[in-house]
């Protein structure tokens, strides 16, 4: 078999220039996401592309990776554009509305406040073998996004029998039935919990993220409506992950005092300060774009 040639400087530095695009790509999308859930949502699904690209350039997004941004989001069937002239006005479709009010429910309920916990679990089992990479990656992140975790392959668990129709509805929804099995009851007290925690959950590098949360945003004042705008989208950009992350354990789970609550309060009490004067310039950017020829 031939070897491989050696990588010379400039391949590397195309693979590194390469990576960072994506990177860039990812990023960009991923703060439209979090700008169409916040200000275009609740203004009913509307908006112009100079205002998006605007509100991207304020978190110094380049424009050639903003209309990136959007015609991926496009391509996705979240969006649909409409020609106005020489502009262009956007809509969420009913897959990008969906998407978009399951995740402000999920990121603005997420640890609202403590809850009781009845001692159940759900226990699912559900293989889908490695061949299926796209039907694995779904699952996960669905179950995920639920709060689930996985201590073993094929087995996922939570401590919270209530999420019981959402795990079926997913289930469902990809297909699975039949290579699926669920139960919910109390712990039969065999084995040690806290092993099953971390197995399940990566807890340590989750209290990394809170504290990093609760440093960097905590006691955060802002001058200027463009600076609340962008803070704004940063808090929830940095807000959003957590569901996916933490599985917002009882606490008669956890062995210690868990910052998640504080940083939620951090989250809300920042977010309710901001809200006026970020929505107002997100208004300021809107009427511009209105405006331009």
């Amino acid at each position: 078999m031939a070897s491989r040639p050696p990588r010379t400087a400039t391949g590397r530095a195309a693979e590194t220039t390469e990576r960072q695009r994506e990177k860039v790509s990812a990023s960009a999308r991923s703060i439209l996401l979090t700008i169409l859930g916040e200000f275009v949502l609740p203004r009913g699904g509307e908006v112009w592309t100079g205002t998006l690209v605007d509100a991207l350039g304020a978190l110094d997004i380049e424009e050639k990776s903003a209309r990136q941004a959007l015609a991926r989001t496009a391509a996705e069937g979240l969006l649909t554009s409409t020609r106005h002239g020489r502009k262009v006005r956007w809509n969420l479709t009913p897959a990008g509305d969906r998407l978009l009010r399951e995740g402000t429910d999920r990121i603005y309920g997420f640890m609202r406040g403590p809850h009781a916990w009845d001692g159940r679990w759900l226990v699912l089992t559900v293989g889908v073998p490695e061949t299926q990479r796209q039907l694995r990656h779904r699952l996960r992140t669905r179950l995920t996004w639920l709060g689930l975790g996985s201590p073993a392959p094929s087995l996922w668990v939570v401590p919270d029998a209530s999420k019981e129709a959402a795990v079926r509805d997913i289930i469902r929804e990809l297909d699975l039935s039949d290579r699926a099995y669920a139960w919910t009851g109390p712990s039969a007290g065999i084995g040690d919990a806290a092993k099953l925690i971390t197995d399940a959950w990566d807890l340590d590098d989750v209290e990394k993220r809170y504290l990093s949360f609760i440093e960097r945003f905590e006691g955060l004042t802002v001058s200027s409506g463009r600076e609340a705008f962008v803070n704004q989208v940063l808090l929830i950009q940095e807000w959003r992950r957590f569901p996916f992350l933490d599985p917002d354990l009882p606490a008669e789970l956890l062995d210690h005092d868990w910052p998640g609550p504080r940083a939620a309060a951090a989250f809300h009490n920042l977010h309710d300060r901001w809200h006026r004067r970020a929505q107002d310039e997100w208004n300021r950017m809107d009427d511009s774009a209105a405006a331009r020829n």
